[in-house]
């Protein structure tokens, strides 16, 4: 039997209890990398331990609010301990806030949103770098939007969160270029998702592809024969969304 793709590779996933962090947790694990599944509801992580387990995969749950910056930083001292190293990371945990108008947007709310969307994978960042190059094949993934490019009405602090992200993810890209780390965002668009419901109450969601259809192109993103960094890749420009066109 030949070797799993990500066989004996470690991979951190945020946002891992529902959508599209669910589901590609679930895929990574099949492509056998153990997976430190973080979210912040324990019944969704342990349906997803029931999950990986039932194929025979590996998991490490970790129920923690990604709010709790000091939980952050304590998060890579254990993954140092116990693994000295980290493959893979897909920072996908996120919130949408309100879609609202800008002067109605509430400070709280405002402050929630930075808090996860950015805040959050800046913290991670500086917790989880060193294990990263300790890869010889580190790869890390982060979850855009598009509208952090169209700045869509309404969508404000969801946008602005998502667009600095981008910058300070493709700023970190270039940093770390000269060394094995590879850096990227992933722009999965419109998927069957909760957060997509809520954004999007009236749409029908027959025609949207679903967190498993974006998790395998998370899997070949976080696989060592990634080469590419700093690029944010659509979904809809891939294969995978082609398809899914013509099935």
């Amino acid at each position: 039997m030949a070797p799993l793709p990500l066989a004996n590779r470690v991979t951190l996933v945020t946002g891992a209890s529902r959508g599209i962090g669910y589901a590609s947790a679930l895929a990574l694990a099949k492509a056998g990398s153990h997976i430190i599944a973080v979210a912040r509801t324990q019944g969704g992580l342990e349906d997803l331990d029931d999950a990986i387990r039932a194929i025979g995969g590996e998991t490490t749950l970790v129920p923690m609010d990604l709010k709790n910056f000091d939980m952050i930083d304590q998060l890579g001292g254990i993954i140092h301990q116990r693994w000295g190293k980290l493959d893979g990371f897909f920072a996908n945990a996120g919130i949408l806030g309100e879609i609202t108008p800008a002067p109605h947007v509430v400070p709280k709310t405002f402050d929630e949103v930075m808090a996860v969307n950015l805040t959050a994978n800046y913290r991670l960042i500086r917790s989880l770098d060193t294990l990263l190059r300790a890869s010889p094949s580190g790869r890390a993934l982060f979850t855009t939007s598009g509208v952090a490019q169209s700045h869509r009405a309404y969508w404000n602090a969801y946008a602005a969160s998502k667009a600095a992200l981008e910058a300070f993810v493709q700023s970190y890209a270039q940093e770390t270029s000269v060394t094995d780390l590879r850096v990227n965002l992933i722009n999965p668009g419109g998927t069957r998702t909760a957060m997509r419901a809520k954004a999007m109450p009236g749409e029908d969601p027959s025609h949207l592809p679903n967190p498993a259809d974006i998790a395998k192109l998370v899997v070949d993103m976080l696989s060592p024969e990634q080469t590419d960094t700093g690029e944010i890749i659509n979904f809809r420009d891939t294969p995978y969304f082609i398809d899914i066109q013509n099935s």
